[in-house]
């Protein structure tokens, strides 16, 4: 511990440029996290909610309804839907295509781009740290000419790999992080596309049943 404040004070130039970076990082990845949960819509939840609205007040009422869910699939997906039923099935489908495709997903992946990018800065400083420490380590190993002078050099060796351990520490959790939040995205993208073929189920089921509202839907 104590070579670690060492490296910490010595290389301070190095040090506080990756404290500074996990720092920012952890904030990323925090920020995303609460995104990604505010994002969420609990369909077990809303969906049964959202049927029981449609089938006693109709579309109109189940738009409104939908906006005040939680969840970018009852708040941005089904009102998409919905707000084109007129058109007919095939304008509701690429409706709701669109928004995920340009409004969704771009929200999803906002500030993957920062974490994947910080994760290779991170690396690639730590070693930088270590190279220019490990330069300066031999040529006072080159200078010096007692067996002595050496071996007090070889710590100086050791302490030059913290950089790289700090960026090594910083960028391993990033990139799994980052590897998470990608796979969220394309589990939660597949969701998004049940989601939407359930909708166009419901509307065609309530104006099979003979509902004024939905006759738009074909």
């Amino acid at each position: 511990m104590s070579a670690f404040f060492h490296f910490v004070t010595s290389e301070w130039y190095f040090a506080i440029p990756m404290f500074l970076m996990s720092f920012v990082a952890v904030t990323l990845v925090v920020w995303r996290v609460l995104l990604n949960l505010d994002a969420r819509t609990n369909l077990n939840e809303f969906l049964p909610r959202f049927q029981k609205v449609l089938d006693a007040d109709g579309p109109d009422a189940s738009l409104q309804f939908s906006k005040k869910q939680k969840g970018v699939i009852a708040k941005k997906l089904f009102p998409a839907g919905l707000e084109t039923r007129p058109q007919g099935v095939s304008a509701m489908r690429r409706a709701m295509a669109s928004v995920i495709e340009l409004e969704i997903l771009p929200d999803l992946n906002f500030l993957l781009a920062p974490i994947l990018a910080i994760a290779k800065i991170a690396t690639m400083v730590g070693l930088l740290g270590t190279v220019i420490s490990m330069i300066n380590t031999f040529a006072e190993i080159s200078n010096a000419t007692s067996a002595g002078g050496v071996t007090r050099q070889a710590g100086a060796i050791g302490l030059a790999l913290f950089a790289t351990a700090l960026g090594l520490v910083t960028a391993i959790p990033l990139v799994f992080s980052h590897v998470l939040f990608k796979d969220w995205i394309a589990r939660y993208e597949l969701k998004m596309q049940s989601a939407a073929q359930k909708l166009l189920v419901m509307l065609q089921a309530k104006r099979s049943g003979g509902q004024p509202e939905a006759r738009g839907v074909a």
